[in-house]
């Protein structure tokens, strides 16, 4: 039989916890989060003030959420990855690469997705 767990708002309350426990971490350890955390800090508020419609908005914000998103698996991935072994293998630099690469498609993932936004706006 299944160990009862923790459920309704205490099981949010604790979950919301380990989440912050996760932000803090990757901001301490992670020199590209906090990279990606300025930039973001510095484009969500010209989203919301150049955007047309909310819509605009949410695709220009969401973009960015994505990025952080992704950078937080990839660095959960590389912790553990080097958390198995310190050993060079070639599955563990295949794994640390994949994430990379994850990141690098959100980051293009923002750069287009802006281009189609913006770049008509002010070209015209």
């Amino acid at each position: 039989m299944p160990k009862p767990g923790r459920t309704g708002l205490n099981r949010l309350f604790h979950a919301f916890g380990y989440s912050w426990l996760g932000f803090k971490a990757c901001f301490k350890h992670e020199a590209a989060f906090r990279q990606e955390l300025f930039l973001g800090a510095i484009m969500l508020p010209c989203a919301v003030i150049f955007a047309d419609t909310h819509l605009e908005m949410a695709v220009l914000i969401g973009s960015l959420f994505l990025v952080l998103m992704v950078e937080l698996l990839n660095s959960g991935l590389e912790a553990l990855v080097d958390r198995v072994s310190d050993d060079h293998h070639e599955l563990s630099g295949r794994a640390k690469d994949l994430g990379s690469a994850a990141v690098t498609v959100a980051l293009i993932n923002v750069i287009v997705t802006w281009s189609i936004i913006f770049v008509p706006k002010f070209t015209n």
